[in-house]
């Protein structure tokens, strides 16, 4: 089993910075997704960016230039920071951490809430 712990979320002003962690525990294979998705009040679940295990980074268009993704496999960790943050930004930001080759996975976190005031 693999468990996923998300911090680093709270309350900040528009302009402002947060970093998130997620710290993955259990047995994991190397060859995996990291990332990050929010689900704001009302709305589905969107990615906000994903990493692979090369470092090759995927952004939500609406990141893109504000937020950064990365990775420390030595730690088993993801970060996300979140630079200009925007009232819109407003959601709970969920870890994911998914295998697509054999053995598959496809694991979250519990979330983190991110409330970004005007």
């Amino acid at each position: 089993q693999v468990q996923l712990v998300e911090s680093g979320g709270g309350l900040v002003q528009a302009g402002g910075s947060l970093r998130l962690s997620c710290v993955a525990s259990g047995r994991l294979f190397s060859i995996n997704l990291m990332g990050w998705y929010r689900q704001a009040p009302g709305k589905q679940r969107e990615l906000v960016a994903v990493i692979s295990s090369g470092g090759s980074t995927n952004y939500a268009d609406s990141v893109k230039g504000r937020f950064t993704i990365s990775r420390d496999d030595a730690k088993n960790t993801v970060y996300l920071q979140m630079n200009s943050l925007k009232p819109e930004d407003t959601a709970v930001y969920y870890c994911n951490n998914r295998r697509v080759a054999i053995p598959q996975y496809d694991y979250w976190g519990q979330g983190t809430q991110v409330t970004v005031s005007s």
